[in-house]
């Protein structure tokens, strides 16, 4: 097994090209795909694109905003020394990757753009602080957490909303029946032990480690200066980043009073950012620490629009729709939850926000549901499992991630390899069992 994935790691190191090379592939792979198979000219495919190009600019900005925020609270006093605290309980390198896994995998449960972030960070300072670890192997622990499906899961909570834009077409499903039934708790826990599992049978050769460089923190010529005017007192006062941090405060503080707050992706921004004003010791150590996480956010703001405009070519164009009917014109009732996890996980390689997909690619695969009268529950979370398996190997999520960590998709997607094809079969085993025992 350590020699496939040996095998795996030189793999991808060898021929997989940087994220963004990956993006420009796609997009070139999909223009010529709907001229050739969905009958578009090439006007209208670059017409597709540039109207996929924007689309996500909100959600761009808001990933940004994560990691930004994230790296910043990250980066003052008191939360170095609670990650500190952290890494002194693994007691070897192995240890500190299991740590890491688990820590990511519920922190992802809770909130996928939080373990994202908390992932990252811990695998960081593992990285940092305790000797041996293999980086690119502590980093991918991190991210394969990343693969649950939780409370913050968009397409089950869609689907359970009322109002929701297919309630005509399957009506309000409650979470009870997705989430939180008992074969998709099943799932949950059986990728949990094989997740640890993995990272615990994974061994890498002494003279193959790469250890942890530290290239982006340092200490900031200002920070060092004694302030000698007004202007600079205020930049260097901690009560100045306070002020500021009131107004969230009172927001996050009424929302809960109110029943009001939810960890949604903006409010992770908003705990992220009055947390690290608190804490951060100078409005200019806020924003020299900002300046740092820029650079690492680079990848995520310019590929975000590459990866919009892609999938704008997917939905328009019609090739959606034909890999859908591929799908369903050899699925039976029995199997259709195996083909809707298939279908779900081919189509996210270029549609790989799970909300977008599932508002294209949704409807086509619940109408064809209801005709063969398949379970439905089972094939929306089979949807969402498919959505969350081929994220393993799409650098599209492992962006925020890496800027963090400061490594490239290449780096851990030899080890993510593996466990695409082991989550993929543990999860594909339990659809097929529930239909053949049902």
């Amino acid at each position: 097994m350590n020699s496939i994935i040996n095998f795996s790691v030189k793999l991808t190191q060898k021929y997989l090209p940087d994220a963004y090379i990956l993006a420009i592939l796609l997009t070139v792979m999909i223009f010529f795909s709907g001229i050739i198979f969905a009958g578009q000219s090439p006007i209208e495919m670059s017409n597709h694109w540039g109207e996929g190009f924007t689309s996500l600019f909100k959600f761009g900005m808001q990933m940004a905003l994560v990691l930004i925020t994230g790296f910043t609270l990250a980066q003052t006093p008191i939360v170095k020394d609670l990650l500190g605290k952290v890494t002194t309980i693994p007691k070897s390198p192995r240890q500190a990757i299991l740590l890491v896994a688990l820590v990511s995998f519920v922190s992802c449960y809770i909130n996928w753009a939080f373990g994202l972030v908390v992932g990252a960070l811990l695998a960081r300072e593992m990285g940092k602080r305790i000797k041996g670890v293999h980086f690119p192997l502590i980093v991918a622990a991190a991210y394969s957490g990343e693969i649950i499906r939780g409370p913050s899961s968009s397409i089950p909570l869609v689907i359970a909303t009322p109002g929701h834009f297919m309630e005509e077409q399957i009506g309000i499903i409650p979470v009870s029946q997705t989430l939180f039934s008992s074969w998709n708790l099943a799932i949950s826990g059986l990728i949990l032990v094989a997740l640890i599992a993995l990272y615990a049978f994974i061994k890498v050769k002494k003279e193959d480690v790469i250890e942890f460089v530290d290239d982006i923190e340092h200490e900031h010529v200002l920070d060092s200066k004694e302030p000698t005017s007004f202007a600079e007192r205020l930049e260097h006062s901690r009560w100045v980043n306070w002020v500021l941090a009131i107004v969230p405060v009172l927001f996050i503080g009424s929302s809960i009073i109110s029943n009001d707050f939810s960890l949604t992706l903006d409010t992770v921004i908003i705990l992220f950012f009055t947390l690290a004003l608190v804490f951060q010791k100078s409005p200019m150590a806020f924003l020299d620490t900002v300046k740092d996480a820029v650079v690492a956010a680079r990848g995520i703001i310019i590929q975000f629009p590459i990866y919009a405009g892609v999938a704008g070519m997917m939905a328009s164009s019609g090739l959606v729709d034909i890999v859908a009917a591929g799908f369903i014109n050899i699925a039976t009732p029995e199997t259709f939850p195996l083909m809707t996890f298939l279908a779900a996980g081919f189509v996210n390689f270029f549609i790989p926000s799970g909300g977008g997909q599932w508002a294209i690619q949704g409807p086509v695969m619940m109408q064809a549901a209801y005709a063969m009268d398949a379970d439905i529950p089972q094939a929306i979370m089979a949807f969402a499992w498919g959505d969350a398996w081929t994220n393993q190997i799409q650098p599209f999520w492992a962006l925020p991630l890496l800027g963090i960590a400061g490594l490239s998709a290449r780096d851990i997607m030899g080890y993510c390899l593996i466990w695409f094809a082991i989550s993929g079969v543990i999860i594909s085993g339990v659809f097929v069992g529930i239909t053949v025992f049902s």
